[in-house]
């Protein structure tokens, strides 16, 4: 199968750190900035930017993991009730939440983060970062922070590949 590089790892850390200063520049700075990734690929996308945001504007902003598995709609297995939907080492609540993802494509599993998240805390404000924005949109959801809008096919399928996953950084159509 043919597969074609989108962006790589020099075009991805570009990428994220646009993010970063649009993320700022948004929110007038990193005061009350959390940062959420989405498992798997999300975490480690939060983790760099939470690194770019601290040399740009030096304050670390606590970063956290969400596991949405719960909270999917299209999913029929459902796990234990006790599975915890977020990590995170302090208080959302009233505070600019960014979800971070590796690609925005029908939206479930951004309304899965948004129940997620709501279901245990009233942040001020929620945003949504994505490296790759895909299209094909099965809900009315759209990402306030865009790496790279890439139109496909539905037949098409994006890979983001993390060194931190998959020892190697790029993203490619397939």
């Amino acid at each position: 199968m043919d597969k074609r590089i989108i962006l790589d790892d020099k075009a991805i850390d570009r990428t994220l750190t646009r993010i970063a200063h649009e993320i700022l520049e948004n929110n007038k700075g990193a005061h009350d900035l959390v940062l959420l990734g989405i498992r798997t690929r999300g975490i480690y996308l939060a983790q760099r930017i939470q690194s770019k945001i601290e040399k740009i504007d030096g304050i670390t902003v606590p970063t956290g993991v969400l596991d949405v598995t719960q909270y999917r709609d299209d999913i029929t297995d459902r796990v234990s009730q006790d599975v915890v939907a977020y990590k995170i080492d302090t208080d959302m609540n009233n505070r600019h939440v960014v979800i971070v993802d590796d690609v925005l494509y029908t939206g479930r599993t951004v309304r899965a983060s948004l129940d997620a998240i709501l279901d245990h805390v009233r942040p001020k404000r929620i945003s949504l970062a994505t490296l790759i924005d895909r299209g094909h949109r099965e809900l009315p959801i759209r990402a306030d922070f865009i790496g790279k809008n890439i139109p496909t096919a539905l037949s098409e399928e994006i890979v983001v590949m993390l060194d931190e996953v998959d020892d190697k950084t790029q993203v490619y159509i397939k």
